[in-house]
């Protein structure tokens, strides 16, 4: 398999965990009536399924190291495409809320040992590209998920965004059986004391840690901002489904179009020039938010947030995979690990403060946005970035 077919299997592969977090969001206000629960209960699907892929994290890279990059792809897929299946088939929130987390159990693979596989076959600079095209595909992917759960929920309901994902699973795991090669040419005998030695190593670094908890600030604005969207846009701002998915095209059209430039604007302003005009815009954008008037101005707000998200991201994390060019499995475990736990902790707390006002999704925005600034500040001075 030639590099191009294996960077398009690896997007394949990541079609699964970006859209299965959040195709089902526009959902919500019907699954909150079918089951009869509240919409905080609702948005624990959410939770259950990003703490479960926090956890999976920790593990699935350092296995990626041992036992290869397309076995444990393999299984992890498996597991996902097992959960995606019994959402559609769920008989009470409990139940969805299990199948949720098997789901994201699963979903875990792909994320943390594609970033592995990039980081085996590609050098830094071709890296910091194709992580800025996967980040492209995957943060499109989740934002236009709503989208087309809007669609499908409007046509069959609730349960067949959950099938549509079951079905999206099971072709993925096909392919990746019959298409993905193995990276990792050499592959290290399992000692879960040199493993634990590994992680230890690893999170005694705090430059490491910057680098890794930069882009999971960033990805918990985001996911902060889907998990109440729908009942910001649907309910405090009467719009229809469909108009609600209009507003979420033009936040995903943002952040997809930046993400596929982003390597020509850092060749054009160097990389600490991008990173400060991503901060720039960033910073902006979330000091603004808490004080949006209407939905307009909102959606135009996360779109400029998206976009200094979309300079900023690649740049931060291809470097955070080589701080420990020996460890990338348990780079990548922990990076992915740190991403989803933060997110989770992040969507729990929008979807626990939610009081049909934007101002708080924007004060937890803005906050996490200074903490991002800071972090940054941190790599710059340890010369971690560099033009």
């Amino acid at each position: 398999m030639n590099r191009l077919s294996l960077q398009s299997l690896l997007i394949i592969a990541l079609i699964n965990s970006c859209i299965e977090l959040e195709i089902s969001a526009p959902s919500f206000p019907d699954i909150a009536k079918y089951f009869i629960v509240s919409e905080y209960r609702v948005g624990l699907t959410i939770t259950y399924n990003l703490f479960a892929f926090c956890l999976a994290s920790l593990v699935y890279g350092a296995l990626s190291d041992n036992f290869g990059r397309r076995r444990i792809m393999l299984i992890g897929n498996a597991i996902l495409a097992i959960g995606a299946v019994a959402c559609v088939f769920a008989p009470s929130l409990n139940w969805l809320l299990l199948f949720r987390f098997i789901q994201g159990t699963g979903a875990a693979t792909s994320a943390v040992v594609v970033s592995a596989i990039i980081a085996d076959v590609y050098n830094t600079n071709k890296a910091a590209k194709l992580y800025g095209i996967m980040n492209a595909v995957f943060t499109t992917l989740m934002a236009l998920a709503p989208v087309l759960g809007g669609f499908i929920n409007q046509a069959v309901g609730w349960r067949g965004n959950y099938a549509t994902v079951a079905l999206i699973c099971i072709i993925s795991c096909i392919l990746l059986l019959l298409f993905l090669p193995e990276t990792k040419k050499q592959k290290e005998s399992f000692n879960l004391n040199a493993t634990l030695n590994d992680f230890k190593a690893v999170l005694s670094s705090t430059v490491f840690i910057s680098a890794a908890v930069i882009p999971s600030l960033l990805y918990g604005c985001y996911i902060a901002f889907v998990a109440i969207a729908p009942f910001l846009y649907m309910q405090t701002f009467k719009l229809g489904i469909l108009t609600y998915t209009i507003h979420q095209s033009i936040i995903a059209a943002a952040f997809a179009l930046t993400s596929l430039i982003s390597g020509n604007i850092t060749n054009m302003l160097g990389v600490k020039n991008s990173i400060y005009s991503g901060l720039f815009l960033i910073s902006i954008s979330s000091t603004i938010m808490p004080a949006a008037p209407s939905e307009n101005y909102l959606t135009l707000i996360m779109a400029l947030f998206c976009i200094g998200f979309a300079i900023l991201y690649p740049l931060i994390f291809a470097r955070s995979m080589e701080i420990f060019p020996n460890k990338k499995g348990v780079a990548s475990s922990l990076i992915m690990s740190i991403r989803y736990l933060l997110c989770s902790a992040v969507a729990w707390l929008a979807n626990y403060i939610y009081n049909g006002s934007p101002v708080k999704l924007g004060l937890i925005i803005l906050v996490l946005s200074m903490i991002t600034a800071l972090l940054t500040a941190n790599l710059i001075r340890n010369k971690i970035i560099y033009n």
